[in-house]
């Protein structure tokens, strides 16, 4: 018995050091590590209006997501209580019966979830931010939902299956499994996003052109998203892995609003993710978490027979949530890592820093941001820096290009 268990801690602690070493070479960004950001006073670029008005849009999509967050646990306390009261209805057998009751608890998520929802649309309608109609909203998360329930399929039916072979220990082969579907997934986004069509401004196709060369990349594809029809928000995103890779730009980005500099800052941006394998980084982080989560995952259900029996599905999914919540603000810390690094490969690329800071100072005042937000907020849900750190940076930039 003494044996084994010190064979066990022996394990834990060099799978502990595996996870240490990977965690810090995964933290490594071309960011100089010697850089400082100057601690500028947000009332040099936002007048004392415009941060009330910021504050105030904010304040109520704050307490909006606390109040979300609560009424999701105790939907998912409640569902993990009688939950498996619902199987003694179903013939789908073991698999199956687990995959209906992950379904229905993201149905139960959906419903606890939507009159949050509706109140933040409800609130970006009066606003001006958001055109979008309470019913098209309605039904664009509903069916949603279908992506989601074939995921949670997915999942499920993996984890169940090496329950079967692996016991509580399913978590060892399980999440390599799921990392797979989700390099799948990142694989093929790029052909799950509507209302797309190929840039057909010739000054913006060259300089992504232009950009991708300066960030070492050899052409990446750019297309434009239509979104104007719901909101007045700006956005872009960097997706797809190997041939599918390429940058989105909302179609509100390049509607007059900014300027070219400007959005050469967004797009050097985007390329910046590709260009430094940040969606291969955040499937790499993916893993790293799900280690743990995983482990945590198996003893929380062995007291119900462990993942091998669906009677642990619905306190498995009520115990996910809480360690998501819990992890967010170190998954958090690690995207706005890879942020500043996007930011920090834009200024090498465009050699632009007045752009870049009116981009930002901009972004904030078209999206109602609030440029210098709480800490609690910023840890709970700030995956970017906050829009003066972003602007601090590129004070820093111009210090660093002077000096």
């Amino acid at each position: 018995m003494r044996a084994r268990r010190a064979l066990a801690i022996g394990a834990f602690v060099v799978l502990a050091a595996l996870w240490a070493f990977a965690a810090t070479r995964l933290l490594r960004t071309s960011v100089p590590s010697d850089l400082k950001l100057p601690q500028l006073d947000v009332h040099r670029y936002f007048s004392r209006a415009e941060l009330s008005r910021s504050a105030g849009y904010e304040r109520f999509l704050r307490i909006d997501f606390v109040l979300s967050q609560i009424a999701l646990l105790l939907a998912l306390v409640a569902y993990a209580l009688r939950g498996e009261r619902l199987m003694r209805e179903s013939a789908a057998g073991r698999v199956g019966t687990g995959v209906l009751l992950g379904m229905l608890g993201l149905a139960v998520v959906w419903i606890a979830q939507l009159p949050f929802g509706l109140a933040e649309v409800r609130w970006e309608r009066r606003h001006g931010v958001s055109h979008q109609s309470y019913a098209s909203w309605i039904f664009e998360t509903f069916f949603g939902l279908g992506g989601k329930f074939l995921f949670v399929c997915f999942a499920i039916a993996i984890v169940m299956g090496f329950a079967a072979l692996l016991g509580n220990r399913w978590w060892i082969a399980g999440v390599p499994a799921l990392v797979a579907v989700a390099v799948l997934i990142a694989f093929i986004t790029p052909f799950l996003v509507g209302q797309v069509h190929t840039a057909r401004s010739p000054a913006l196709r060259a300089d992504a052109r232009q950009l991708a060369h300066a960030e070492g990349l050899g052409s990446v594809k750019v297309q434009v998203q239509d979104v104007h029809r719901f909101t007045t928000q700006v956005n872009a995103e960097a997706v797809g892995l190997g041939p599918t890779r390429r940058v989105i730009l909302w179609d509100t980005l390049v509607d007059g609003r900014f300027s070219r500099g400007e959005v050469r800052t967004v797009l050097a941006h985007e390329i910046g993710h590709l260009a430094h394998n940040h969606i291969w980084k955040g499937l790499a982080w993916l893993a790293l978490f799900g280690i743990p989560i995983g482990f945590l995952l198996a003893l929380a259900t062995r007291a119900k027979g462990g993942l091998y029996d669906p009677r642990a599905v619905p306190l498995a999914l009520l115990v996910f949530t809480l360690l998501q919540l819990v992890l967010s603000p170190a998954q958090n810390a690690v995207t706005r890592r890879m942020e500043a690094e996007a930011d920090w490969s834009a200024l090498q690329a465009t050699r632009d820093p007045a752009s870049a800071q009116s981009a930002f100072i901009r972004l904030s005042r078209t999206s109602r941001v609030d440029p210098d937000p709480p800490g609690w907020w910023r840890a709970l849900t700030g995956d970017h820096p906050t829009i003066l750190e972003r602007v601090e940076m590129v004070d820093a930039w111009r210090a660093r290009q002077a000096g």
